[in-house]
C-alpha cells in the first residue's frame, strides 16, 4: 500500500496486465517512448516490449478500428485516444462497429475493448482537448463508459474494464491526473463496473456527480458541515448508470442535485434527473436541480475558471434546494 496519484494507479494497473495476460496490447499516439503526453503509459514499453505497447499514426479511426479486428482475433485492446475530443475522427468505429458487434454476431463474439482517453478542463488546454463529450458516448448502446473519480477507483475500475468482454470507454480527468493521492494497495484488486458508490454520507441533500464534480461536491459538502448534511454520490460508471444507490439516496433525503462539468444540454445529468423524476417524484422535497458548465464551446485557457463549475456553484445550488 502506498500513496498513489490518478496517473500512478493507471501506469500499475496496465503494468499488471501486460504482465499477467498476454493478449493485452497496449497502443496509441505517442505512448511508446514517450510514454503518451502525461506519461500514463511511462515504462510500460521499455518493460514489456514494442509488441505490446507501440506507437501509431495520428488516425483515431485507423486505432480504433485496428482494435476491433484485434478484439476478434482473442486480443484485448487498450488503444489510447490522446484527448477525448480526439475521438470523433473515430465515432463509426464506436458506434457502427464494436458497440453492436456481440448483437450483429450473434453472441459468438465478444469486443473485450478499453478505450483510454484523457478529458475535462483546468489545466488550460486548446480546444478540443477538454471538451466533455461524454453524453454523446453514454447515447450509444451495448458499451460502457466509465469515469474514476480517485486513484483507487482508477486502478480498480481499470483492471475490470480490460477484463470486461464488452467495450469501455475509460475517461480519465486532466486535472486529476496529478492533483490528488490517495493510499492504492500494490497488489491487483477489482472496482466492480456499474456500481455508484457513496463518497460520503448525509442526510438532507443528495448531490450526485462523477470524475473532477466528485471533488467539488466534497468540498461543498465539507463548507456546509454544521448547516446541511449533504450526501455525496459517485457515479463511476455513467452508462449504464446504477439508478439504485441513486434513488435509495434520494428516497433518503428528498432534495437532489446533480453536477457535471459537461455544459447543461451535455453530459448525462438531464438523463438522470428524469429517472428520479419518473421514479422517485414522491419521495422529493423539492424540485431536483443541477449544477453544470453554460451552453457554450468550452472556452480558450483565460476564460476557464470562469466557464468551469465549481463547489461554489454546488454549495449555492444546495442551499437552494434545501430552503425550497
Amino acid at each position: 500500500m502506498s500513496e498513489k496519484t490518478i496517473v500512478q494507479a493507471i501506469n500499475d494497473a496496465l503494468d499488471s496486465k501486460l504482465t499477467k495476460d498476454e493478449n493485452v496490447l497496449l497502443f496509441g499516439e505517442d505512448i511508446g517512448p514517450n510514454g503518451g503526453v502525461f506519461r500514463v503509459t511511462d515504462g510500460l514499453q521499455k518493460k514489456h516490449g514494442e509488441d505490446r505497447v507501440f506507437d501509431t499514426p495520428l488516425a483515431e479511426s485507423g486505432i480504433l478500428g485496428m482494435s476491433i479486428g484485434l478484439a476478434t482475433e482473442g486480443f484485448r485492446p487498450v488503444p489510447e485516444i490522446q484527448f477525448s475530443g480526439f475521438i470523433l475522427e473515430a465515432m463509426s468505429p464506436v458506434i457502427a462497429q464494436f458497440s453492436r458487434m456481440r448483437y450483429r454476431m450473434a453472441n459468438t463474439r465478444s469486443m473485450p475493448i478499453t478505450v483510454r482517453a484523457p478529458y475535462g478542463g483546468g489545466v488550460h488546454t486548446p480546444e478540443l482537448h477538454s471538451d466533455s463529450l461524454e453524453g454523446i458516448l453514454a447515447q450509444v448502446p451495448g458499451m460502457r463508459i466509465v469515469v474514476p473519480s480517485n486513484p483507487y477507483d482508477a486502478k480498480g475500475l481499470l483492471l475490470s474494464s480490460i477484463e470486461s468482454e464488452d467495450p469501455v470507454i475509460f475517461l480519465e480527468h486532466l486535472k486529476l491526473y496529478r492533483s490528488i493521492k490517495q493510499e492504492v494497495p500494490d497488489e491487483d484488486y477489482r472496482v466492480p463496473l456499474d456500481k455508484a458508490a457513496v463518497a460520503r454520507e448525509g442526510s438532507d441533500v443528495t448531490v450526485i456527480g462523477y470524475g473532477l464534480m466528485v471533488s467539488e461536491a466534497l468540498k461543498a459538502a465539507k463548507e456546509l458541515e454544521g448547516e446541511i448534511s449533504v450526501e455525496v454520490i459517485d457515479l463511476r460508471t455513467i452508462s449504464p448508470i446504477d439508478m439504485d444507490t441513486v434513488l435509495e439516496s434520494v428516497k433518503k433525503t428528498g432534495r437532489v442535485v446533480v453536477t457535471q462539468e459537461a455544459q447543461r444540454q451535455a453530459g448525462v445529468a438531464g438523463q438522470i434527473m428524469s429517472e428520479i423524476g419518473e421514479r422517485a417524484f414522491m419521495y422529493l422535497e423539492s424540485p431536483i436541480s443541477r449544477v453544470t458548465g453554460p451552453d457554450s464551446v468550452f472556452p480558450f485557457g483565460a476564460a476557464e475558471a470562469d466557464w468551469l463549475p465549481n463547489s461554489v456553484d454546488i454549495v449555492k445550488k444546495v442551499r437552494e434546494v434545501y430552503d425550497f
